[in-house]
């Protein structure tokens, strides 16, 4: 009952406003804005992984490794045993592939953290795109030269919604193409 009265007036939410940020830079939270605005969005990894040297240098097709992404609406980060498939021979000395190599005779998996990120309520199918012809970069930007990804677009309604309005894409624009 107090905070309804609190938040009926400017002052009142204003205050509120400002004792929630307080908090969050005083115990040091990271802030994140709302789904469709991560734009930028880069966290540290486990695993430190450079596309542009497994795609730019080495050649290797994004769907090598993220090979669900034409058979199945969702991406997959790979398995380990793809990772192993080169790296049971290559760079072996270096820290991060002795953490692979660990976590791989253990039977484990990393824990990636998650960088693109849509609400629970939007579903995005991506074998659809593929198969229309949508290239990676359409929505994660120029993947093949990040040393450490970043969301590139910010994956909002309006921006999804602008890909679709494009006469060369014919896509749907009805809603229930994009939400449950």
């Amino acid at each position: 009952m107090i905070m309804h009265r609190v938040l009926k007036t400017k002052a009142g939410a204003m205050a509120l406003f400002c004792a929630l940020m307080v908090s969050t830079l005083l115990t040091g939270c990271k802030f994140q804005p709302g789904f469709g605005y991560n734009k930028g969005y880069a966290p540290e990894q486990p695993i430190a992984f450079d596309h542009s040297l497994h795609v730019n240098t080495n050649k290797i097709q994004c769907q090598y490794c993220h090979n669900q992404v034409e058979r199945t609406k969702h991406s997959n980060i790979p398995a380990l045993s793809t990772c192993m498939n080169c790296h049971l021979q290559v760079a072996t000395d270096k820290p991060d592939i002795q953490k692979l190599r660990e976590a791989y005779d253990k039977g484990e998996s990393i824990q990636w953290v998650r960088v693109h990120m849509l609400p629970d309520f939007v579903h995005f199918n991506h074998n659809a795109h593929i198969a229309k012809g949508v290239n990676c970069q359409t929505c994660h930007g120029p993947i093949e030269t990040m040393k450490k990804v970043e969301q590139f677009s910010d994956l909002s309604m309006g921006w999804c919604v602008n890909c679709h309005r494009q006469p060369e894409n014919k896509a749907p624009l009805n809603c229930s193409t994009c939400h449950y």
